[in-house]
């Protein structure tokens, strides 16, 4: 039996902040144009977070019952390392999603935007079928892809669109950073596993370019975030404050194309989320002022 602890590590608290953030732009972006509504802002964050542990519970169960986590260096993984049965971790990951899909729901009657059901039965399907079914396209290197669009376009679009029932341009222009940002994430993630992946059959994004284009790649997920908040000073002139996130930046790109491999690249990956947090934040800030 896993303990409480080991179930919340099985959880990979380090990637929640590609939850928040979006949320936390989202709502910055709302309170800007002055329609901010703070119980379905909460509710965007509870199915942002159900959403995000469920599909860590979905990809620690199906990389364990396939093998690809028996020679992981990354973190502990609750079925590869057999310290809880795949049945309670799949049962983990769908009473995620049943709770997410049950709150999403709730800011579908409230705004009466039908159509948002689609969206969230996507984000749960892409959730699963990351690693899940007998086809998964995380293993086919489309992860980033999935990652770009549900935590970043998806999840900023749709926490204003809630509160504002409308979609000013705003939005989708912000959600490119955090999108690239929560991108990022995945592709050290990925670098770190480059040598257990391939062998596994799991042709991620950083299998199929490889080590030096995978590091390019990595940079230009925390490079191009920073470009584009600059951008939108001509129109949102305290957007510029995520540019003072920039330094945090500095640590984990020196060490991405210095060379670090393997166990280096967990503080990379710690580094990383904390950059997304803090630029998030910000940005989120000058969005609502």
């Amino acid at each position: 039996m896993a303990t409480p602890s080991q179930w919340i590590a099985g959880a990979r608290p380090r990637t929640l902040p590609a939850a928040v953030v979006p949320v936390a732009v989202g709502t910055g972006v709302a309170i800007g144009y002055g329609g901010a509504v703070w119980w379905r802002a909460l509710l965007a964050l509870f199915v942002a977070l159900a959403l995000q542990i469920g599909v860590n519970y979905a990809n620690d169960y199906s990389d364990g019952v396939r093998g690809t986590d028996d020679n992981r260096v990354g973190p502990m993984r609750l079925v590869g390392s057999g310290t809880a049965a795949p049945r309670q971790v799949l049962a983990a990951a769908l009473g995620c999603f049943l709770a997410a899909a049950a709150a999403g729901l709730v800011l579908v009657v409230a705004t009466r935007a039908w159509w948002m059901l689609a969206v969230g039965a996507a984000a749960i399907a892409a959730a699963w079928f990351y690693t899940g079914g007998s086809r998964p396209y995380g293993y086919r290197a489309m992860g980033e892809i999935s990652v770009f669009v549900f935590f970043g376009l998806v999840a900023v679009a749709g926490t204003t669109f809630v509160q504002l029932e409308c979609l000013p341009w705003t939005a989708p222009a912000a959600a490119v950073p955090v999108g690239l940002l929560a991108c990022a994430l995945l592709v050290v993630n990925n670098l770190r596993d480059i040598v257990t992946d391939g062998p596994a059959g799991k042709r991620t994004m950083a299998v199929l370019l490889g080590d030096g284009r995978t590091r390019t790649l990595y940079t230009l997920c925390l490079v191009l975030p920073l470009v584009i908040a600059a951008a939108m000073v001509p129109w949102h002139p305290f957007a510029a404050l995520g540019l003072l996130a920039a330094p945090l930046a500095i640590g984990p790109v020196r060490a991405v194309r210095a060379g670090a491999v393997g166990p280096a690249l967990i503080a990379t990956l710690q580094q990383t989320g904390r950059l997304q947090m803090v630029f998030g934040l910000l940005f989120a800030i000058g969005l609502a002022l």
